[in-house]
């Protein structure tokens, strides 16, 4: 999971260049389309961009999805046909962006970040959604197939709810609403494994504990980097007051803004909890290896005299009086013993052990 990418394809281009940045995410790009009103709806997967334009002038919603952004003319043609600014074409190709939001008075841009849990190696994978909110229409671009946007369509599909009675800026609200409900399941999937580092961490806290600690935290870094972006974002389409989003879907984005900072103050809270963590398994290390050495220097210390003892008659000199002692080497012993008993009682009853 990298934090810092490299952007060197796009060093000494003029602004508005076509160019990539990211990695290329599946093959072929997949159009979708969806064109729908209160009476009716329609899906179908488009061989050509080209056959969308027409309808971006009716009555309907046409809601155009791009799944691969990496075909430079695809986009471009796309760009074409929906009046969309060059450096509008840039950023969407640009799949390192910061979330952002722009207001070109013909239709809003935003970029936003789709984030999904792998629930076997316990990462967190961001990817790039890009949005366009016209008069008529909305354009959304994905680096891959597979979003959560899936509850969206079934919606439009169904006819429940909303959705069909009303136009595209609450299409666009359905859709960012969407992202950011998958944080919150995120944030679950996450608080659950949470729990269970900081049992670990309290009972048997291993280097594989610190392994864990650290991959938190850059997941955290990950998910406050896409979450703080988008609370402004949505500040920003509620302030403006854009022709585009009208009266009855303002409401809708206040509530989808009280989410996100829901979502930004459990990060935060996580983020503080993981630091925490940090500081418990040092404290952890530490006292086990004061432990260990408070074992080591009772063994030693009790030694220390063991071993002048032993030392002083291990010397062997013909005048030391003890050596033609018969009870010399008993005696010996029982000093011994009687320092090593005597010892381990002041010990017990400082309690060092």
């Amino acid at each position: 999971m990298k934090l810092v990418r490299k952007h060197s394809k796009h060093v000494g281009l003029p602004p508005g260049s076509l160019v990539h940045v990211g990695d290329r995410k599946i093959e072929h790009p997949k159009i979708t389309l969806f064109d729908y009103s209160l009476e009716r709806w329609e899906e179908k997967p488009l061989d050509d961009v080209k056959l969308s334009f027409p309808l971006k002038e009716t009555s309907s919603v046409t809601w155009v999805n791009v799944d691969g952004i990496h075909q430079t003319d695809l986009l471009e043609k796309l760009g074409t046909g929906f009046g969309l600014h060059p450096l509008v074409l840039e950023d969407i190709l640009n799949t390192e962006h910061r979330p952002k939001y722009e207001d070109y008075d013909d239709y809003l841009f935003a970029v936003l970040k789709m984030l999904s849990f792998d629930d076997q190696t316990g990462d967190i994978h961001a990817e790039q959604i890009s949005l366009v909110l016209g008069p008529k229409f909305v354009l959304s671009f994905q680096e891959r197939i597979g979003d959560v946007f899936e509850g969206v369509r079934g919606r439009i599909r169904s006819g429940k709810g909303r959705i069909r009675s009303m136009g595209p800026d609450y299409l666009a609200y359905a859709l960012i609403d969407s992202i950011v409900d998958s944080y919150f399941i995120i944030l679950e999937k996450i608080g659950d494994r949470i729990e269970l580092l900081e049992e670990e961490l309290i009972s048997h806290p291993t280097p594989n504990t610190l392994q864990t600690i650290h991959r938190f935290k850059r997941q955290m870094i990950l998910l406050r980097r896409s979450v703080w972006p988008l609370r402004e974002i949505i500040k920003e389409l509620q302030r403006e007051g854009s022709p585009l989003i009208g009266e009855s879907t303002d409401i809708f984005l206040r509530d989808v803004y009280d989410h996100t900072i829901q979502v930004a103050e459990t990060v935060e809270t996580y983020r503080d909890i993981i630091s925490g963590m940090i500081d418990i398994y040092l404290s952890n290390m530490s006292n086990r290896m004061n432990e260990v050495m408070k074992v080591l220097t009772i063994i030693a210390t009790i030694f220390i005299p063991l071993t002048f003892i032993a030392g002083v008659y291990g010397m062997n000199f013909r005048n030391m009086p003890e050596l033609e002692w018969r009870w010399g080497y008993p005696a010996a012993w029982l000093l011994m013993l009687a320092i090593f008993g005597g010892m381990m009682l002041y010990f017990k009853k400082k309690k060092w052990f």
